[in-house]
């Protein structure tokens, strides 16, 4: 193995590069070096790139989605060995601080290092993972890359949308933003039996893919109507049970608190640059829960359980793969919303 490797590096506002870097090297005894055989592109990685985080330091290697292959671990690994194929979650827990043992493992205090934001990321060769006993887990045989390939990241942070909604059977859960996040949080809404997924978007193509794949059963759009009365109108006047926001933006945030019915729950699953308002002098007396937050990534072997299992299948989102020779471009297309990219695949580089 070379001493170099292939990454792409942020630099600043707009301005990312692939660049000659040193391989990672074990630290902790607990790490793990992981060759890199598909990666993604997320859409935290274009608010990176365009300077919408800007505690991320320039030098910084992007990227928190991907699998690979174990190439070298810590005498403290023991659940990975070398050769093992391996989906990785993008946060890392120890698993023994104040929040890990209780479950908040998004905040390990030793570090809840997000790849590609507060360490060295995956669009790169090889990445290092700490906390390698808690943060990779082993592809089954009979699974590809891209069976499990979003297990790490969107997979799980859709299912922890769900899961803070609080779905229960028979409820109309409306989805707000119909990205990749989006639709895996509906794919996995319905593992709690809702009588409705409902997905919101200004992408009206995008929507009608999303009915004809069953993965939601209705598409509103906030351009040809009014969502918020729309959904009352399919609920008997009431709005919907549970509301997921998974875009991030204003307008978003303001249907999905409007459209939930007094008593129903609102989750927090996108990413927001900007501060928003919450009419609290309107908003009081509808009773409503209201829950935000990153994801957990503790799911991860029951999603993996789940998708040999037929029950959950994201291939659809695999709409573009070059190697990452071509990264810069799949930010464009990608980040652009550009010949309807779903999800902008990496593959290793070529020399």
């Amino acid at each position: 193995m070379s001493n170099t490797m292939k990454a792409l590096v942020y630099g600043g506002p707009e301005k990312i590069s692939i660049q000659d870097v040193p391989v990672p090297k074990i630290i902790e005894p607990d790490d793990a070096i992981v060759r890199v055989t598909t990666s993604t592109i997320c859409g935290t990685d274009i608010h990176i790139w365009h300077g919408g985080m800007p505690e991320v330091a320039d030098g910084r290697i992007i990227g928190h989605e991907f699998v690979g292959e174990v190439v070298e671990v810590g005498p403290a690994v023991r659940n990975s060995k070398v050769g093992d194929k391996v989906a990785v979650s993008c946060v890392t827990q120890c698993g023994e601080c104040f929040y890990c043992v209780r479950g908040i493992y998004s905040h390990c205090t030793t570090g809840s290092w997000i790849f590609g934001y507060m360490i060295d990321g995956c669009q790169a060769e090889y990445v290092r993972v700490p906390h390698a006993n808690l943060g990779m887990f082993g592809i089954p045989e009979g699974l590809t890359e891209e069976d499990v390939l979003f297990v790490g990241d969107i997979l799980s942070t859709g299912y922890f949308g769900a899961e803070n909604a609080c779905i229960e059977p028979g409820d109309t859960v409306a989805v707000m933003g119909a990205g990749p996040v989006g639709m895996c949080a509906m794919h996995t809404a319905k593992l709690w039996g809702p009588s409705k997924v409902i997905a919101v978007d200004i992408n009206q193509s995008r929507l009608d893919r999303i009915v004809a794949r069953g993965i939601a059963d209705v598409g509103l759009n906030p351009l040809n109507v009014n969502v918020p009365d729309a959904i009352r109108d399919m609920t008997e006047g009431r709005g919907a049970d549970r509301t997921i926001e998974a875009n991030g933006f204003k307008p978003t945030y303001d249907m999905a608190i409007d459209s939930v019915r007094p008593g129903g729950n609102v989750s927090f699953i996108g990413v927001f640059e900007k501060p928003q308002e919450l009419a609290m002098n309107t908003l009081w007396i509808k009773n409503i829960r209201i829950s935000m937050g990153l994801l957990n990534a503790n799911r991860i072997p029951e999603l993996i359980k789940l998708i040999q299992a037929g029950k959950l299948d994201t291939n659809f989102l695999c709409t573009h793969t070059a190697p990452l020779n071509d990264i810069v471009k799949g930010y464009d297309i990608f980040g652009g919303k550009k010949d309807n990219c779903l999800k902008w695949l990496v593959k290793p580089y070529q020399k």
